[in-house]
């Protein structure tokens, strides 16, 4: 009789982009210079202690020559079950694509292969589908359940992305119901985004039999595991994932660590005229009610409530907790020459978020920034709200 597994907790964010290759071809343009495939892997294994990691721009084919270099060099090897093994983390090989459906706006949807030969494959296929292949999240002119067929055919998964987000999110610009665009049965699970929670997506009764995913989205090294996972897997791999998403087998997605919505750049309406973020209970005006212009972009709140086909949001006993976290990044106070002592201390700054006590944690920087990032990972510091493409901000007492 096989014996079953051992699961343990891996953290993991399924959404870091590649702004150059070692070769220097940019391939996010937003993205930092030095968010490289090894820089990443470095990132997220010493200083993040985040196991699971997925970059979303393998399909170009420079970075694919950077994977095949660290493969044959012997610095990282082909993990077990899929994926790219680096000192303890794997990296999930993805894609980002942006998808059109005739007359919608656009949306982004992550794809995930099991290895790199797989991904090579994918990446040639769409080649001839895309006006370039060597960039991110680039428009695939071919049918969005086409787009299913090819992923699936190959034994990738589909994830839509930030679906409330209203730049290229599917709920957000391009769709109110998921129905419209895909395949449900071919919908592996659902990336929140940085401006909505679980129980803002409860509000969407089609939502209920998926996994929910909380990531970072990340433009800059210090961005990774702004949002992450907690995963409960025998191994961090490919394999392992799927199986988590599905929640087979006593694997799943354990917890969600995100930003309060209200921190998200997205959340609110704001006003493109008078530049204000609408922070009533809902913004129901199509005008500014403070400078009556038409030039608002609808937060995500607010677009949720739009489209809602409930009352009261409903989540399901097997949702994980979504607990609200502010990154260590956000806290008042942690600089640089404070950040370094944590880490040397403790290692990684997961364990600073989930290991370490209060009491550890002053020793090492005083306890008022003990205080507060006992307070960020309990999602306990005063907010102040986002939109229109900014972020929130942590209030300072007394501000």
């Amino acid at each position: 009789m096989a014996l079953t597994p051992e699961l343990k907790t891996y953290y993991g964010d399924l959404h870091v982009h590649i702004g150059r290759t070692s070769e220097g071809q940019p391939v996010k343009i937003s993205g930092s210079r030095n968010l490289t495939f090894a820089n990443i892997a470095k990132e997220a294994a010493e200083r993040k202690g985040i196991e699971l990691i997925g970059i979303i721009d393998c399909h170009s084919p420079g970075v694919q020559r950077d994977i095949r270099s660290a493969l044959d060099s012997g610095e990282m090897t082909e993990a077990e079950g899929g994926g790219i093994a680096y000192r303890g983390t794997t990296i999930l090989l993805g894609s980002e694509i942006e998808i059109r459906e005739p007359g919608r706006k656009e949306c982004h949807v992550l794809a995930f292969m099991p290895d790199i030969e797989t991904m090579a494959d994918f990446s040639h296929w769409m080649s001839h589908h895309m006006t370039n292949v060597n960039l991110s999240s680039q428009r695939l002119y071919a049918p969005a359940q086409v787009l299913q067929d090819e992923i699936y055919e190959r034994g990738g998964i589909l994830i839509p992305a930030h679906i409330f987000t209203p730049h290229k999110g599917l709920y957000g610009c391009s769709a109110e119901r998921m129905t419209d665009i895909f395949d449900l049965e071919r919908i592996a699970a659902v990336e929140l985004g940085l401006s909505a929670d679980s129980e803002m997506a409860g509000y969407l009764s089609e939502l209920d039999p998926y996994t929910f995913l909380t990531n970072s989205d990340a433009h800059s090294l210090g961005k990774i595991g702004r949002e992450y996972n907690a995963l409960e897997l025998a191994n961090p791999s490919f394999a392992e994932l799927r199986l988590a998403l599905e929640r087979k087998d006593g694997r799943r997605v354990s917890a969600n660590y995100g930003l309060n919505p209200r921190l998200g750049k997205y959340h609110r309406t704001y006003c493109g005229g008078c530049g204000s973020i609408i922070d009533e209970a809902y913004a129901t005006s199509e005008r500014c009610p403070y400078c009556g212009s038409l030039k608002l972009v609808k937060g995500v709140l607010d677009r949720v409530m739009d489209i809602a086909d409930r009352q009261t949001p409903q989540v399901p006993e097997y949702r994980p907790p979504y607990h609200y976290q502010v990154p260590l990044e956000f806290i008042p106070g942690l600089g640089k020459a404070k950040m370094k002592l944590l880490l040397d201390a403790f290692g990684t700054e997961m364990n600073i978020l989930h290991a370490a006590r209060e009491d550890e944690i002053a020793a090492v920087a005083g306890t008022d920034l003990a205080s507060s990032i006992v307070a960020a990972r309990s999602g306990t510091l005063a907010l102040s709200a986002g939109g229109g493409g900014t972020y929130g901000k942590v209030v300072r007492e007394g501000k």
